[in-house]
């Protein structure tokens, strides 16, 4: 397939594997690159020489394109876009934060550079900053998310209307007939998370990864409305803070009780009861624990039978 993300990151298939805090490495990225997607290594869990490491790593394991994601609201920013600068990373994708602040360096270093929002305010920022692409992230996403709790379905034609830049999907997406729908949508590619950290190269507890195998519809909610809205798993971590939330604990309270390895905790080393999990909606639909390339192109098969499916419908 040839659109305008294929082209725009000289890459197969127009699907964007999320870079995840906890369980987007080298290997992942690599592995997701290799089978012709755009693979991520997620740097808002890494210091600055941890993610020199995994950028060099991942450049010996793959001659194809891959990405870097960075949330702007992470310390070492500045030591993080030196290090993807000096490597000559090709895409970064930048969240939670203004777009004009880093895009015109990255690109002026031969990046490319995706922005993630999930409302169409941030969209039209993303255009007047000049990114090459935009993520538009519905709230069945996992991770942190937008307040607005706009859906996917709905996010992506307001966006679509709203913008003319290359968009891609995310949120919801775990299977080719989900490429499919977002596509009909509006979207020329889509970005898929909560599938990928159940693969085998995901750097991600394999506690946590079959926990998501696991979860049923309902077993995620988004939560810590109060700080930065993120969606949680629900284990004990999650139902502690919910308790706090009812009645009615501060921003202070709710930092502390959240502390500064909950994430780590949960998914990178396997409490599922204290930890932080940190996954989307469409952890109900993923059955199995596969390898990265094996996943992406189960996807892309199922998405050429749903769209054959669909105009043999109505031929």
């Amino acid at each position: 397939m040839s659109n305008r993300i294929t082209q725009l990151f000289n890459i197969q298939y127009p699907i964007i594997q999320a870079g995840m805090i906890w369980c987007s490495g080298w290997k992942l990225a690599s592995a997701v690159s290799n089978a012709g997607g755009l693979g991520l290594i997620g740097a808002g869990s890494m210091y600055p020489d941890v993610l020199r490491e995994h950028i060099q790593k991942c450049k010996q394991a793959t001659d194809k394109p891959f990405g870097v994601n960075v949330p702007l609201l992470y310390p070492d920013l500045d030591e993080h876009f030196r290090i993807i600068m000096e490597e000559k990373v090709p895409v970064v994708v930048t969240s939670a934060g203004n777009p004009k602040t880093w895009t015109k360096t990255l690109q002026d270093n031969g990046a490319k550079v995706i922005h993630v929002v999930s409302n169409v305010k941030f969209a039209r920022k993303c255009e007047e900053a000049g990114v090459d692409a935009i993520v538009a992230e519905g709230f069945e996403a996992g991770g942190h998310n937008g307040r607005e709790e706009t859906t996917t379905f709905c996010l992506i034609p307001l966006v679509r209307q709203a913008v003319s830049l290359p968009l891609i999907a995310a949120g919801g997406v775990a299977n080719g007939a989900g490429i499919f729908g977002a596509l009909a949508l509006g979207a020329d590619g889509v970005q898929v998370g909560s599938r990928f950290v159940a693969s085998e190269e995901s750097s991600a507890h394999q506690s946590f990864k079959d926990r998501v195998v696991a979860a049923q519809e309902g077993d995620t909610e988004l939560s810590l409305k109060q700080l930065t809205p993120v969606r949680l798993l629900k284990n004990k971590f999650y139902h502690d803070v919910k308790a706090a939330e009812l009645r009615g604990a501060s921003n202070l309270e709710l930092a502390q009780l959240l502390g500064s390895r909950r994430a780590k905790r949960g998914m990178y080393e396997g409490d599922l009861e204290e930890g932080e999990l940190e996954i989307g909606q469409a952890a109900a639909i993923v059955q199995k624990i596969q390898p990265a390339g094996e996943i992406l192109h189960e996807m892309w098969q199922e998405f050429l039978e749903a769209r054959a499916k669909f105009c043999g419908a109505w031929s």
